[in-house]
């Protein structure tokens, strides 16, 4: 059956199976609806020499105009609604577009292999409606017209449907980026406040140590008054701060509220956290070889010290800390020395039979290998055995000064 490609342009869907709303998804099924039945009604009366008269013709155009009711179920039943169109086309002039569109939406969303057979069945339809009307065209022309057509619209089709494909995956591929940048994100932000957590829960478990050693002294003080009004005044501020930095660690783990901590390391020194707890009844003896450090430390001169000097700060006060919780009363031993551009640090205890005054889980240590690790150095924690049923704790690291 001889069809221009106009008639083909004119039944023309770009209907995909996405959903749309519904008012424009009526709009565009109507609109075709009345195009494919347009396009038939045209090569039945102004395209075709030969055509059916009388009574055949008004049954011409009554399945030419179901051929394109049908044309609403195109995409829920492809390899049903194809075949079929294409044995009405072979009947029907007026059924000529429809068969075309039917074919479209096989290519569109269905293997290429499927919608080459279904273009064979519309070319044999062609040949069908030839032999009905042979005074139409010659026969090659026929075959050569409707075929060129078919295979036109079988490539249209799986072009339309690659490149929906490809809209699909660049999509999925998009969204599974933005996916990833809020995981990101959120491991960032949990990363974030566990390490502001970690600082935190090192910080308070100094002072809560701090405040335990005073409360001793404070027990054996007797009656000195003037003794206990100092001891008990430093009580109250470093509970104070205990209390101040608690806060924020909870408001952090509730609720993720964005809280600068204050950082210790910016506010004290190496050798002012070995004069508090010296002044605390801390036992400790401390050799100390950062830059415009003349060695021994008995001073609370604040010197200045070199980058990355926050994590020997850090390593010095959990060993001070690990002290108190498990050692009470025994001698510390603090070590800091350059070598090249590292700073060695030692910090050294016996540990005692005693049993511990303060509870410890050992976070903090594991928290300090952690993030010594993360400036390049290394940290380490090791019972050492002395020889005469006694051992010491040693934590020592390995910290880049630059």
């Amino acid at each position: 059956m001889p069809s221009p490609p106009l008639a083909v342009a004119g039944g023309r869907s770009d209907e995909t199976p996405v959903r749309r709303g519904p008012w424009t998804e009526r709009g565009r099924s109507a609109l075709l609806v009345l195009s494919s039945f347009a396009g038939g009604l045209a090569l039945l009366f102004l395209v075709l020499e030969q055509r059916p008269g009388g009574g055949w013709r008004v049954l011409d155009i009554a399945v030419g105009a179901l051929a394109s009711l049908v044309l609403l179920v195109r995409y829920r039943a492809p390899l049903v609604v194809g075949p079929v169109l294409a044995v009405a086309g072979a009947f029907s002039a007026t059924a000529g577009v429809a068969n075309y569109v039917a074919l479209f939406a096989v290519a569109r969303s269905r293997p290429t292999e499927q919608a080459f057979l279904v273009a064979l069945a519309d070319i044999a339809g062609a040949l069908v409606f030839w032999l009905l009307y042979p005074a139409n065209s010659a026969l090659s022309l026929t075959v050569v017209v409707n075929t060129a057509i078919t295979l036109a619209v079988v490539a249209w089709g799986a072009l339309r449907q690659k490149q929906q494909d490809l809209v699909a995956v660049y999509r999925d591929r998009a969204a599974r980026i933005e996916r990833e940048r809020e995981q990101r994100a959120e491991q960032i932000q949990m990363a974030e406040r566990a390490r502001i957590a970690r600082d935190m829960h090192d910080s308070v478990a100094h002072h809560i140590s701090l405040i335990a050693l005073y409360a001793g002294g404070l027990a054996v003080a007797g009656d000195d008054a003037g003794n206990v009004g100092t001891t008990a005044a430093t009580i109250r501020t470093t509970a104070i701060s205990a209390l101040d930095e608690l806060r924020t660690v909870i408001g952090i783990l509730r609720d993720g509220t964005a809280v600068t901590p204050r950082d210790p390391e910016h506010e004290h020194t190496v050798a002012g956290l070995i004069d508090e707890a010296r002044q605390a009844g801390q036992l400790v003896v401390a050799h100390l070889d950062l830059p415009d450090h003349d060695g021994d430390t008995g001073s609370t001169a604040a010197p200045r010290e070199p980058l990355n000097a926050e994590h020997v700060y850090r390593v010095v006060r959990e060993g001070l800390t690990n002290a108190r919780k498990h050692a009470p009363g025994a001698l510390v031993t603090v070590n800091v020395r350059r070598e090249g551009g590292h700073a060695v640090v030692t910090v050294t205890n016996p540990i005692e039979e005693t049993e511990s005054v303060l509870p410890g889980t050992g976070a903090g240590l594991s928290g300090l290998v952690e993030r010594i690790a993360t400036v390049g150095g290394v940290a380490e924690h090791e019972v050492v055995d002395r020889g005469g049923n006694t051992h010491e704790f040693r934590l020592s690291a390995r910290v880049p000064l630059r």
